[in-house]
């Protein structure tokens, strides 16, 4: 049996997971699961075949450690998926200028600028509306993402440590929420409708989002084949995630490349098609 490991954080309370529905594929193909936590300094990362990164949803409180810590596995003899440079890439949101400059539609943002009153006054002209999102460039799980109306003088302080990015709230998250799609190996695999509570802004699980399998129009899996073009890369996973526009066109909010949830529950042939893509790339090495 050859061994891989699914790296994780020292705490998952509170989340919903179920990478484990993975497990069983892997095996049958001959590859045996550790799940580690990336803060473990004393793992010897040449035991393993390969490192997966997975549910590491703390990384966004340590960015600096926590790539260290990849780079430790990189140096290793385990191959790391997705790769370091992929990570380092799409670690901050800045990543998706890049894919706006590359022909992708991405939701209207403005960034990185101080936080004022003067200047959330000038926010709310440039993206013409009066309700905006902001949220930090590194950041997860909707931590310290807030859907404002009017100027909030106690996030000053919360936003002067912080990079940060400034949207539009996009009505269709409330009236018909975001769409995600999933890639394995560059092959579509299947899709689900992140919808938030009521009274929400916010899709995760974490914060009462209901989650729905659906079926995506072919206008969607287009989108969606064009944006995971552009990274000119085949990766072992890749989530892409959109919500609609009033222009009735799809934009993309996030690219997710480093550790999204995988909703392998949600349909049941991806845990299957993850492990052959995950084989079939070990076998070309």
């Amino acid at each position: 049996m050859r061994r891989i490991c699914f790296l994780s954080t020292d705490n998952l309370d509170g989340y919903t997971f179920d990478d484990d529905l993975a497990i069983g594929p892997l095996k049958r193909l001959g590859w045996s699961v550790d799940t580690i936590s990336w803060r473990d300094k004393s793992i010897d990362w040449n035991g393993y075949e390969a490192v997966i990164l997975r549910t590491t949803w703390d990384y966004q409180q340590e960015p600096e450690e926590f790539i260290h810590a990849l780079a430790a596995i990189d140096a290793s003899s385990a191959r790391l998926e997705n790769p370091l440079d992929m990570v380092r890439w799409n670690l901050s949101k800045k990543y998706l200028r890049d894919i706006e400059g590359r022909g992708c539609r991405i939701v209207p943002t403005i960034w990185n600028q101080t936080y004022t009153e003067e200047y959330f006054s000038r926010w709310r002209q440039l993206l013409g509306t009066d309700e905006l999102i902001i949220k930090p460039l590194i950041s997860a799980t909707a931590q310290h993402t807030y859907r404002l109306k009017r100027y909030d003088d106690s996030l000053a302080e919360t936003f002067r440590t912080r990079d940060f990015m400034v949207q539009p709230f996009m009505p269709a998250i409330v009236t018909e929420g975001e769409y995600s799609l999933f890639y394995f190996g560059g092959e579509f695999s299947h899709a689900i409708n992140k919808a938030p509570k009521a009274q929400d802004f916010r899709v995760q699980e974490e914060h009462g989002g209901l989650i729905t399998a659906f079926e995506p129009e072919a206008r969607l899996l287009k989108v969606g084949r064009k944006a995971l073009a552009l990274i000119e890369q085949e990766l072992l996973y890749a989530r892409a995630d959109f919500v609609r526009d009033s222009n009735d066109e799809f934009a993309l909010m996030e690219l997710e490349l480093i550790e999204p949830a995988l909703y392998f529950r949600m349909d049941p042939r991806s845990p299957e098609l993850f492990a052959k893509q995950f084989d079939r790339r070990m076998n070309e090495l």
